[in-house]
């Protein structure tokens, strides 16, 4: 009993300083954003003359609320539509039994062994011939046809569903989109969820697309604004570091919200997949 309960004050231990490492930085982000740029690296974590002028300071000088709105878009786009093509191409992977279903799906899997940089250039011509290179479209459109890594997680866990439920619809006539729809998507939720949120966080960090496609500041989203703000104000710039990490505490912000709203289906989507066979 003693040495169970050492164990356990150990391990407590270990994940409070490892909770603290974690924290520590963006508890020092949002209270930098509270200080004067005199007192911006004093590491102090309570400010000693707290101060709103940051914010109304990042409000003038970019137009944080556009992009902001543009990053909202593009991310329920894309991470929509790849929640939903994937589910899709899972669906048939796990489902269906048909010749060559193996060797397909390795091929599928191969592609993720394909960094982003290789398909760069001819994913941008591509963009560039259908005129979107400029706008928005691309950094959510090609999301369209799916994701091998979705793919793969979203089919470990169509695999474990029973086949029973699927058969007795059949049976009743249910059509081969109505046992997708109305009975593996509800059974898959904690999936589905998981997925959504992992594109979300994927395309509202994402600046390499961005900063190819992006050139007028009216259509930036979040990463490349603050690209622009760093610019001006880091060290190529101004040195304004207070709005530099102002920004970024705004930006930021979204993505934590999203996270505590979806921390259920997150933690539930990660246990039950991994349990999947």
């Amino acid at each position: 009993m003693r040495g169970r309960r050492t164990v356990r004050v150990v391990v407590v231990a270990a994940l409070t300083v490892l909770a603290v490492v974690f924290v520590y930085p963006l508890v020092w982000l949002v209270s930098a954003s509270f200080k004067p740029r005199a007192e911006i690296f004093d590491n102090r974590l309570l400010p000693r003359t707290p101060t709103l002028e940051n914010y109304l300071t990042v409000w003038d000088a970019a137009p944080l609320g556009l992009w902001l709105a543009n990053t909202l878009v593009v991310t329920a786009l894309a991470a929509t539509t790849v929640t939903l093509s994937s589910a899709l191409v899972a669906w048939g992977f796990a489902h269906y039994r048909f010749r060559g279903r193996g060797p397909l799906f390795g091929l599928v899997l191969a592609t993720m062994m394909l960094p982003g940089a290789v398909t760069l250039i001819p994913t941008y011509l591509i963009w560039h011939q259908l005129g979107f290179v400029g706008t928005t479209v691309p950094l959510w459109a090609g999301n369209l046809f799916g994701s091998a890594f979705y793919i793969f997680l979203l089919r470990q866990f169509f695999l474990g569903l029973p086949r029973e439920p699927f058969e007795a619809a059949r049976l009743d006539g249910a059509s081969e989109w109505a046992l997708f729809w109305r009975i593996a998507v509800p059974l898959c939720r904690p999936a589905l969820v998981l997925a959504f949120l992992f594109e979300a966080q994927a395309s509202w960090t994402d600046l390499m697309r961005p900063l190819v496609y992006l050139q007028d500041t009216a259509t930036f989203t979040v990463p490349r604004g603050l690209k622009a703000v760093i610019d001006q104000f880091g060290p190529g710039g101004e040195s304004q570091w207070e709005v530099v990490v102002t920004a970024s505490v705004i930006t930021t912000v979204p993505m934590i919200l999203l996270f505590f709203a979806g921390q259920r289906y997150f933690v539930q989507g990660i246990a039950t997949t991994g349990s999947k066979g």
